[in-house]
Parts: structure tokens; sequence; C-alpha cells
């Protein structure tokens, strides 16, 4: 590799007047630099400084005690728990249907998918296929709410490395992807939207076309960041060769998504033990090389483009149909039978009091979530709420992994790094 040059190939290390080039005098002292000229170099020490909870950086939950020596990372201890809710707990408390608002809090910028997770979880369980529309249904939205994850953590590294522009796009794309999951479920952010057995409610009359519409615009915004980004020299000097982790570190520190991607390792669940109608669809999986910022990034640009091309495979294929299983032991009976017949309200009155009779046994169901691997560890005695309920975060083996990703880096690099693995506190603390 060659020296390192300044402008007009200066070498960048010499002192302005002195014999031998890269040779300065020790750290705090003045030396004669030239005629008239004094040099003072900045003096290097040991620090150790608290980035958060309250801070930017941190993204409002997490604690960082960062030791530098300059302006480079020795050491770092990370403290969480600042947005602990005691998730798994609750979750024993409440009905297995009751679950399902808690799961959208856990990454509550793709809360669909966590819906989804825990419903093949209790499904498993208990030995239950769900329609095949509902089947498609919960795909359609999984993959609006990936494109919605991936937009926010595209827009915020590029907010945080200077380009307000890109994330005011990436905002714009994702409120518009937002209100058609509103119109579908009712809820912007938080959709408890699926059910065990199938989902909520079916397409409202024209949201297809709405939504197909919505996402042209949503795949012209995309390109757009791209080409802001992509050959940005801040952006990609930022971002190249910073939080660097090879293959063999990332098998090792357990990631899994796009973070294990990025650092050549082609495993997706969706590929791996296909569920829902994944196997059905067309789709490539992404795959970077550098296990850099940048190509963590590029994951995203790309698994955004998979999942438009998943979205418009699912609404050519769907058919008519059911939404959720007309079993009402699982699944709650329509208004007219439980206003109009003494089953129908006492199948009601026993779903929502005593909650959905999973029998005993215990499972671990697991679904590619847009961090990574989510898993849901589910054990039942027979009764209507959760006997034990356990959680496996995506976002966790990579948060866990920050201080050994920053290690020796640049206190700068600490940002794009930080915001590349996308920590959200909602589930990483539970």
């Amino acid at each position: 590799m060659s020296e390192a040059k300044g402008v007009g190939g200066i070498d960048p290390r010499a002192t302005p007047g002195s014999a031998g080039a890269g040779e300065r005098p020790p750290v705090g002292t003045l030396a004669p630099a030239g005629e008239g000229e004094l040099y003072a170099p900045m003096p290097s020490k040991h620090m150790v400084i608290n980035l958060g909870p309250s801070h930017p950086a941190m993204h409002g939950v997490t604690r960082a005690v960062v030791e530098l020596n300059g302006e480079i990372i020795e050491e770092m201890k990370l403290d969480i728990g600042f947005l602990h809710r005691g998730f798994e707990k609750s979750c024993e408390n409440v009905t297995w249907g009751q679950v399902f608002p808690y799961t959208d809090r856990l990454n509550y910028v793709s809360s669909i998918m966590n819906n989804v997770g825990f419903a093949l979880a209790v499904e498993k369980l208990a030995k239950l296929d769900v329609p095949e529309r509902a089947k498609y249904l919960r795909v359609i939205t999984s993959e609006i709410h990936r494109i919605c994850d991936h937009l926010t953590l595209v827009g915020a590294m590029a907010m945080e490395l200077g380009a307000m522009t890109v994330f005011l796009y990436g905002i714009e794309a994702r409120d518009l992807l937002w209100d058609r999951l509103a119109e579908l479920c009712g809820a912007r952010l938080t959709s408890n939207y699926a059910r065990i057995g199938g989902v909520a409610r079916d397409m409202p009359e024209g949201w297809q076309e709405k939504t197909l519409k919505v996402m042209d615009r949503v795949v012209a915004i995309r390109e757009e960041i791209g080409q802001l980004l992509n050959r940005n020299r801040i952006f990609i000097d930022r971002c190249r060769n910073t939080g660097k982790v090879s293959r063999e570190d990332a098998l090792e520190l357990g990631f899994t998504g796009p973070c294990l991607r990025a650092s050549g390792e082609p495993y997706d669940v969706r590929k791996a033990a296909p569920y829902l109608v994944y196997d059905r669809l067309d789709f490539d999986i992404p795959v970077g090389s550098n296990g850099d910022n940048f190509d963590r990034y590029l994951m995203r640009m790309e698994e955004m483009r998979q999942s438009d091309k998943i979205v418009r495979q699912c609404f050519e294929q769907m058919a008519p149909g059911e939404i959720i299983v007309q079993d009402f032991r699982y699944a709650l009976p329509p208004k007219p039978l439980v206003y109009g017949t003494i089953e129908g309200v006492m199948a009601h009155f026993k779903l929502v009091m005593e909650g959905i009779k999973i029998p005993a046994g215990e499972v671990y169901s697991y679904t590619e979530a847009a961090n990574g691997e989510l898993g849901f560890y589910v054990v039942s005695d027979g009764g209507g709420r959760p006997y034990k309920l356990g959680l496996r975060a995506p976002g966790w083996p990579m948060l866990a992994a920050l201080p050994v990703m920053t290690k020796g880096s640049l206190l700068s690099d600490l940002i794009p790094t930080f915001d590349s693995i996308n920590m959200i506190g909602g589930e990483v603390e539970q």
C-alpha cells in the first residue's frame, strides 16, 4: 500500500520546515517549525466518557461507557435496561390472545412481524393450520413492515452522518406505507393485526390498488435515496471499512439477519426453513463481502427491493377465502352469532375471559424479522395463559458485539456502526 499523502503530495506526517519528514516533537511541547512558526500538537490522553442513556447517538435508551485514548476507542461497556418492560413475565399473566399487543412493542417499527412470529409459535404448539388467504396477508403485511423498518434505518443512519434530506425522504416513504397499514389494521405503529388462527380483518375494498400505487412511489423514493448515498463521498468515507465484522466472527457472535448476510453468510430463515407461503415466492437473498457499515446499508437497500417483489407476487397469487380458522375454540365467533345465538355468546365469553386452551407442551418457533431471527419459546400447561414464554430478540447479538466492533476505531465511527446494527430497545431490553 502506498504511503498516505496530503493535498499536493505533501506527507501529512511531516513537520513543516523540519529536516526529517514524519518526525514530530514530544506531545505537549513547542518546537520550531519554520521561520516565525511554532508547532503545538494536540495532546492525547486517556479519557472515560459517558454516552447515554439520554443522548442522540445512543437513540435514547442505551448507555455506553467508553474509554478513549485521544479519539480511539480502547474499551466500551454497554448498560441496557432503561426501557425494560418485563415482556416475558407480562405475557405469562394474560391470555394467549392478549399477548399480541405486547409483541407489537418489541420492534415497534415492524410490529406485524412480531405478531406473526408469536402466532406461528402458538399455532405450532396447537398443530393449527391457518387459511391460505391469511398466510398471504401475513406475508404481505410483514414484508411491507420490513420495508418500513429498513427505511427507518437508512434514513436515521444518513441523518446522523449529516444527510437530513435522506431522512425526510425515508420517512415520507415509510409514512405512505403506514397509511395503507392503518387502513388495513386500524393502527399506524402498534398494529395488533395477527390472531391465533389467522388475521384480524381482510383487505378493505380498493386496498390492493392503493397499496400498489404507494409502493410504486416508495420505489422511486428508494432509488433517489440510493442516488444520494451510494456514491456520496462523505457517506462512503464514514461507512466503508468501519464497524467491520468477518464472516467467522459474525457466526461466532451469533449474528443473524442483514448484519450476518453483510459479512458473507447467506442465511435467511425464509429460505432455510420456509414458513407461511415463502416457498412459493421467487426472491433473492442479498449477500455482502466486507461486513462493514456500508455493506450493512446496502443489505437494507437490496432487501427493500426483494420485499417489494414479494408483496407484488402475493397480490397476484392470493385468492379469496377465509382469513381465520372457523373453529370457535381458537377464534372469536362472528358478531351476528355472538348477538343472535347462545352458542356464539358463550364461545365469545369463554375465549375472552378464560383464553384459548392450548394443548400442553413446548415449542420453539422462529421467523426472519427485519433485524434477523426472531424466536419465541412457548410452554403451555393446557390452560388459557402461557405457562412460560421466552424471546430470542434478533437485535441482541449485534448490540452485545458493539464493543468488539468498535474497539480500536475512532469515536466518530461509533455513530454509523450503532446505526447499522439497528438496535431496537423494545426487543433487546424486553
